[in-house]
């Protein structure tokens, strides 16, 4: 390892001289060996972000560099582990320091001393290559844990063994000598390779009704959620690292106030999965990087855990990795581009801003990984904080270049207590195209026309109220006046849902499917009885259509469905 000194200190970016590394090698920076790693190379100066707090370190002072890139380490143990930004367990950091992190301070990611239960599932004499499975072993009930060749090997297995085994012991050799263990690593800032690319056909689905009729994300998908304070960002993501159908949630707090990661550490290891009956944490990794930790380490914390993601993917799952919030990764940015004196783009972001919101969100994918013909998926989410709710903003607007789907969150919904608060006129998905044959096949074959029918009906209501504004309700057209009933029933029925209810906090497709159809036989029945002659007064006050909003809260709701709508039914024959 060669040393040089600390030559200047600026925050968390520092000058060094009298070594020759590569860009983004560790360094080991100071007396306390703190981590950084090389962001920018000047001739005999090497500039250092540093992951942690540089208070009280000096000019002169040694810096060691290790030569090697921030790499993570891969292998079981990660499901239901908390992480810092850069893969250290804050559980173990708790037992070595107590409640705050101390510099300096070093924590493997995985335990080294736990033994895990590995069947191999390769052979000696096998042609093994990057990605190739050799083996399995019981992460957390129901999760098996394929053991993988790291991506930068190849050749045939000379010797495997099952049997009990600790992350660092060696499992079995390739005949070019590498030894083979649980656990490999990997660089953070680059993209594991896999076999194919597939085109997203299937959508990830979510259990929220505003999401999965109107705006669906595809598996392998991404997708933006923007909005102001309180308005249910966090929320949001919670339902979704939930409720969605993918195998293994990551969820990164990165830059988020204390309080909110508290709540979603504290919650998080109580939920309950909904599909096994077991604890959620058993397929979820989480990493935490509040706001008032090191900046630096916030920028890596989003690479840590799409490195994670893509690890997964590899062994055929699909994986969901919620980012909350892009904005804070950003902010990071900012600051150590200014205190690398590089020249401002908008609104003193650094230029390279969108290359790098870009890098990101392009690790999403539906693949084919090398060892498995089973297909994998990272689908991110990345919820935007942007200042004041103002959408043209620089991060949300070079998020929006990037993602195929945008759930704009709205404040004034939020404030009326319409939850999930995405504006459906502002929001899109560009997905539906190629998601219609998986919804005719999967679900209905009228899906795609009723939420276009679902779509008309808001957008008219939208221009109504622009006129009930100006002269009231009553003076509208009596076919207006029920296109209004229509659009609310729309909006209490279909697009509001509660979080927190144990039956409507998640929707299956065939109810979001009953509940658009019965909201167009009710508008059919309503429209059906002003022609015949009934005034919409009356059609506006029949109580049976109001009932309809019962089934989102009721299990079986067949019998309950049947019943409204022979009542609406009765109600408007003339």
């Amino acid at each position: 390892m060669e040393k040089g000194v600390l030559y200047r200190i600026a925050g968390p970016v520092v000058v060094a001289k009298g070594i020759k590394p590569r860009m983004y090698d560790v360094c080991r920076v100071g007396n306390e060996k703190l981590m950084g790693e090389v962001i920018q190379i000047s001739g005999d100066k090497v500039i250092i972000q540093v992951y942690e707090d540089t208070s009280g370190i000096k000019p002169g002072e040694p810096v060691t560099n290790t030569g090697e890139p921030l790499k993570v380490e891969l292998g079981p143990g990660l499901l239901t582990s908390i992480y810092d930004g850069i893969q250290r367990p804050l559980p173990v950091l708790i037992k070595q320091m107590g409640d705050f992190i101390k510099r300096g301070v070093d924590a493997p990611g995985l335990d080294q001393t736990k033994k895990w239960e590995f069947k191999a599932t390769a052979k000696k004499g096998d042609t093994v290559s990057g990605g190739s499975i050799i083996g399995e072993v019981e992460e957390t009930p129901g999760i098996k844990h394929k053991i993988l060749v790291p991506p930068n090997q190849k050749g045939k297995i000379s010797e495997i063994n099952s049997g009990k085994f600790t992350v660092n012991d060696v499992i079995g050799k390739l005949d070019n000598g590498f030894e083979v263990r649980l656990k490999h690593n990997w660089p953070v800032r680059v993209q594991r390779p896999v076999k194919a690319k597939l085109i997203p056909e299937m959508p990830l689905i979510t259990g929220q009704r505003t999401i999965d009729s109107l705006f669906p994300i595809a598996k392998g998908g991404v997708a933006a959620i923007p909005g102001p304070f309180g308005s249910g960002k966090t929320v949001g993501q919670q339902q979704l690292a939930k409720w969605s159908d993918a195998d293994i949630i990551v969820y990164v707090g990165c830059g988020e106030r204390g309080n909110e990661m508290t709540e979603v550490l504290s919650e998080f290891p109580e939920l309950t999965d909904p599909k096994s009956g077991k604890p959620l944490m058993n397929r979820t990794v989480l990493i935490a990087n509040t706001s008032n930790m090191p900046v630096a380490a916030r920028e890596a914390s989003i690479y840590t855990g799409v490195t994670i993601a893509e690890y997964y993917r590899d062994m055929g799952y699909s994986v969901a990795l919620m980012a909350d919030s892009t904005s804070r990764w950003a902010e990071a940015m900012r600051e150590i581009s200014s205190r690398l004196e590089e020249m401002p783009g908008e609104e003193g972001y650094p230029a390279y801003l969108s290359t790098r919101l870009a890098q990101f969100y392009e690790r999403a994918g539906r693949v084919i990984p090398f060892g498995t013909e089973k297909e994998g998926s990272v689908s991110i989410i990345g919820a935007v904080s942007p200042p004041g709710g103002d959408f043209s903003e620089p991060v949300t607007q070079s998020t929006l270049r990037v993602t195929k789907v945008f759930w704009a969150l709205d404040a004034k919904l939020a404030q009326r207590r319409h939850f999930p608060s995405i504006n459906w006129l502002t929001s899109y998905s560009l997905y539906p195209d190629t998601l219609k044959e998986w919804y005719a096949n999967n679900v209905a074959s009228d899906w795609q026309q009723l939420v276009r029918e679902m779509m008309g009906i808001l957008q008219e209501e939208e221009k109504l109220l622009e006129i009930v504004q100006l002269v009231g309700s009553d003076a509208l057209p009596e076919r207006q006046q029920i296109t209004l009933a229509i659009a609310r029933l729309i909006r209490e029925v279909l697009l509001q849902q509660n979080a927190y209810h144990d039956v409507d906090t998640f929707c299956d497709m065939k109810k979001t499917h009953d509940i658009m159809v019965s909201i167009l036989k009710i508008s059919k029945f309503m429209n059906s009885a002003l022609d015949s002659g009934m005034r919409a007064e009356k059609i506006l006050t029949t109580k049976s259509k109001d009932r309809l909003s019962e089934i989102k809260f009721v299990k079986s709701y067949d019998n309950l469905l049947k019943e409204v709508m022979g009542s609406v039914e009765r109600e408007l024959k003339v």
